[in-house]
């Protein structure tokens, strides 16, 4: 008996440490191909601000390129002007795949207990995939903070999940408040999800993009996560204004207003819709009015497609909506911000499972065809992010293939109701029902 129950563990510890194995050797690949240039940059202008100089003012000796951080950001990179490169890039990329993982278990989890699988298996096979794709080599090789952001997001999933059961379990399961202590404080928060909103704001105060979620949080009338949120970046924001004033005022008066502050719009590697425009128009800026008007109208398309997967309970794919539109409707994308192709590519897995589980009893005869479509698009999703085909500029379709891909799943992403609520259900008038319902697919029948 002893040796049978020792087993489980040494295969457990085994795995881990072939995992582990894996991921420095990802890493150490990863690293000589990028070689941190990101963090190179940001780390000679923290160190140039340090030394009294303006951190906005700092350019690189051989690219004269600077820094676009916000200066919450920077003060969280300041550690990585006093250590070397190399030691400074390997903790980033260690603690942005920790973050991923946290995030996988958070995503992949449900779906491998939905199915009757065990959970880490599916979560280390999801990792292994995900250290393939090219947002995870940048932003783990280029030194960037995409995918703490994400994770950073991710946990607000979460908040949004255990407020939905807590709220469930009050209505059913009333319960006389006990005398709050200040030691039960920190688990009641925990419990009832009540910090929903702070992972957000975080992540907005150290990259801005996510700005998209708080915007998407109102729309859906999740005020307290949306104005926690909107607090918890502003006082951050307040925060690195008491520490570095002088940086923060150029931040708010210049820096956030330059469209080009993170790269050229015409970049290869910027795969946004300005960007497309500007190559399409061979110039080096984009077409101001086009732009924003195509921006407007798919930054509406992406929130109301949020709101819709929201209602329908899917949480996970509402969050995947508008990190698609966010990276789309920006002015300068890079590869490694396009990280919500994960998640897209997941749930249409997942809904390719779903349609053919709910026509297995229904209609056998079609049951090896149930799901095709949504199946090809989740492989071929998975294989453009893997391959990065964006060299070739003469060739619009591979020169803007990622815009393209963002501009299809912004539109036509499907969800899954049910999957992943926010919102409290009734189970007297919600029961489960026999087969899993299909996936939700306004713009695309018959897949």
């Amino acid at each position: 008996m002893p040796a049978t129950s020792a087993r489980p563990a040494t295969s457990r510890a085994a795995v881990v440490g072939l995992a582990c194995i894996g991921i420095l050797a990802a890493i150490t690949t990863i690293a000589q191909r990028y070689g941190f240039s990101t963090l190179a940059v940001d780390r000679g202008a923290v160190a140039s601000w340090l030394a009294g100089d303006g951190l906005y003012a700092y350019q690189a000796a051989g690219s004269h390129l600077g820094t676009a951080l916000p200066p919450p950001a920077a003060l969280l990179v300041a550690p990585a002007a006093v250590l070397p490169l190399a030691v400074a890039g390997w903790s980033l990329a260690l603690a942005q795949v920790a973050a991923l993982a946290l995030a996988l278990i958070v995503l992949a989890g449900p779906v491998a207990r939905r199915y009757g699988s065990r959970r880490w298996p599916v979560v280390l096979a999801a990792g292994a995939l995900a250290l393939t794709v090219e947002p995870v080599r940048a932003a783990l090789g280029l030194g960037t903070l995409d995918l703490l952001a994400f994770g950073l997001v991710t946990a607000d999933i979460v908040a949004l999940r255990r407020g939905a059961w807590a709220r469930r379990r009050a209505r059913w399961w009333p319960r006389r408040p006990a005398a709050p202590s200040p030691a039960s404080w920190p688990r009641r928060v925990w419990i009832d999800g009540s910090w929903a909103g702070a992972g957000t704001g975080l992540a907005t105060a150290l990259t801005v993009s996510p700005v998209f979620f708080v915007a998407y949080l109102a729309v859906t009338k999740q005020w307290r996560a949306a104005l926690t949120a909107a607090a918890t970046t502003l006082t951050v924001g307040a925060g690195a204004l008491l520490v570095a004033p002088h940086e923060t005022a150029a931040w708010a008066g210049e820096v956030l207003w330059r469209i080009d502050r993170s790269g050229p719009i015409d970049a290869p590697a910027n795969q946004s819709l300005a960007g497309v425009l500007a190559r399409l128009y061979d110039s080096a800026t984009t077409p101001l009015l086009l732009w924003l008007s195509f921006s407007m109208l798919l930054v509406a398309v992406g929130l109301i497609r949020a709101r819709s997967a929201h209602a329908d309970g899917d949480e996970v794919a509402a969050f995947t909506v508008v990190g698609l539109t966010a990276a789309i409707a920006g002015p300068v994308t890079g590869t490694q911000e396009l990280v919500w192709v994960l998640p897209a590519v997941l749930i249409l897995a997942d809904a390719a499972a779903r349609r053919r589980a709910s026509v297995r009893h229904r209609l056998p005869g079609r049951r090896r065809h149930a799901g095709a479509g949504l199946a090809t698009a989740a492989v071929l999703t998975y294989l453009l992010v893997v391959l990065a085909p964006m060299g070739n500029l003469t060739d619009p379709f591979s020169g803007n293939s990622y815009a393209l891909a963002l501009i299809l799943l912004v539109n036509a992403l499907p969800w899954r109701p049910g999957a992943a609520p926010a919102v409290p259900a009734d189970p007297w008038v919600t029961r489960r029902p026999a087969t899993i319902p299909p996936p939700r697919e306004p713009l695309v029948r018959g897949s």
